[in-house]
């Protein structure tokens, strides 16, 4: 499980910036769970490719996650990892995965892994170069890609199956390319086990206050000047509305139009 924040701005930001103080403060007290790793994404143009920076180590007290914070983009993605119970801490499971000028981020479990790793064709089983869930999810991302969809229809087309097969797997992702960044805010009834929540207990007075309540949920705001940002819960705070549930969003680059498509309907509702 892991904490995901995204923005796409009208013109060059940074991830600091559009946090804002509190932001940041939130975020960084949410890296003393989420603290198996960290990672960054930026587009600096939109005819660019994500530039990526991350780390196994812990947010905390790392210049490398400043300097991220600080990096100026037209579009950006950070990610917190809390490993899941099992998969080891180490830079090749760190996210975001960055393949093709294609970056991913993912928030959830899907398991069991051999379940899911059948679904991949034996090249995309031979390019893994770690062991999670989440990379096995980015590569079954490009396999439908590779049939010469965009990629918000291929990861709708990709969510879409992994539903049916794992119908209690949070799906949450980000994805970001020199085009668009792609939202899936698709958590079903994900909870947190007994044992994750006893893994907050020790830092519930350093936590934001609600970090606990709908773990999973994804939220969104436009600000002033245009910039849409996305975050889970505990980094996006008062103000923010609530993601379309089982939906898939893409945020054009050029212009920040966003459209969302429901995994359970076939049309789209564009913004």
């Amino acid at each position: 499980m892991c904490r995901l924040f995204a923005f796409v701005a009208p013109e060059q930001s940074t991830a600091r910036e559009e946090l804002g103080a509190d932001g940041v403060e939130s975020l960084l007290s949410l890296a003393r769970l989420h603290g198996d790793g960290w990672g960054w994404a930026g587009v600096a143009r939109p005819d660019a490719a994500p530039e990526v920076h991350k780390s196994a180590h812990s947010a905390i007290g790392d210049p490398g996650f400043d300097r991220a914070l600080d990096s100026s983009s037209r579009a950006a993605m950070v990610h917190l990892r809390w490993a899941t119970a099992g998969l080891p801490v180490l830079d090749c499971n760190a996210h975001p995965f960055e393949v093709d000028g294609i970056a991913f981020a993912h928030n959830g479990t899907i398991k069991p892994l051999e379940r899911l790793r059948a679904l991949l064709s034996p090249a995309s089983v031979a390019a893994l170069t770690g062991s999670t869930d989440s990379e096995m999810y980015f590569a079954l991302i490009r396999e439908h890609l590779a049939d010469g969809v965009t990629l918000h229809e291929a990861a709708t087309r990709t969510a879409r199956l992994l539903r049916e097969l794992f119908p209690l797997a949070s799906l949450n992702a980000l994805l970001l390319d020199d085009e668009e960044l792609v939202v899936v805010h698709a958590n079903a009834t994900s909870i947190l086990t007994d044992h994750d929540l006893s893994r907050l207990a020790p830092l519930a007075d350093v936590l934001p206050s609600e970090h606990n309540e709908d773990y999973f949920a994804l939220r969104w705001r436009t600000g002033a000047d245009g910039t849409i940002s996305v975050g889970s819960t505990g980094v996006a705070g008062a103000g923010w509305t609530p993601l379309p549930p089982e939906s898939v969003t893409s945020i054009r680059l050029a212009d920040r139009t966003a459209t969302t498509v429901e995994l359970a309907a076939e049309h789209a509702i564009h913004g």
